[in-house]
């Protein structure tokens, strides 16, 4: 996170930052919806694409000297526009969204680079024992390099309930810069849509 869209900007003496490691949560997915592609929005088989705003998301896989890691493997799972996981676990009672996948894997290219198309999450109160204690909108990411597995979480940029996250706040400045997207001009071809970048640091490729 935190790098130009042009590419990683260092010197050959600095070594970028990690992107930090976080919690799997408890909703990865016990059955994966047979559709798993890069497109989140629109399920196979269907014609209506998944409720919310769309999000352009793209960004390269690294080791910390800046390198690309082709053939990494990145998995990621998100609650829906209404703030709901389709998982059994989850008691939010928002509703789920047939239409809308929630899981979805992808492997970069020969320059690590990664592109994904989905909706943005919203942000929920983390149980009904807890309902003051709410969640930003943020994406699950476990991402498989040849050397380094990553499991961590991707936020959006300037939602209001960032820095009161149970898990965001915790993190140093520097690690809230490299877990936040970064908002790209221009959207896609969808009214409304926004596309974010997010470089993912592995700290050994």
């Amino acid at each position: 996170g935190g790098l130009a869209a042009a590419g990683p900007l260092h010197s050959a003496f600095a070594a970028l930052p990690a992107t930090p490691m976080q919690t799997m949560g408890p909703f990865y997915p016990i059955t994966r919806p047979l559709d798993e592609d890069a497109d989140l929005t629109l399920l196979k088989g269907h014609a209506e694409r998944a409720h919310g705003k769309v999000v352009h998301l793209m960004g390269r896989v690294l080791d910390t000297k800046g390198n690309p890691v082709r053939n990494a493997k990145i998995e990621l799972w998100q609650a829906n526009a209404h703030g709901r996981y389709a998982h059994p676990a989850d008691v939010n009672p928002a509703p789920l969204d047939p239409n809308f996948q929630g899981f979805g894997v992808q492997t970069t290219d020969a320059d690590g680079q990664y592109r994904l198309k989905t909706i943005k999450p919203a942000a929920y109160a983390i149980g009904p024992m807890n309902p003051d204690v709410v969640r930003p909108p943020h994406i699950h990411f476990d991402v498989y390099g040849a050397n380094t597995r990553l499991v961590t979480q991707m936020y959006f940029p300037g939602e209001p309930e960032n820095d009161g996250d149970i898990i965001f706040k915790y993190l140093d400045a520097a690690e809230k810069a490299a877990a936040t997207a970064i908002m790209q001009p221009g959207g896609g071809a969808e009214p409304e849509s926004m596309t974010l970048r997010w470089d993912i640091v592995l700290l050994a490729g």
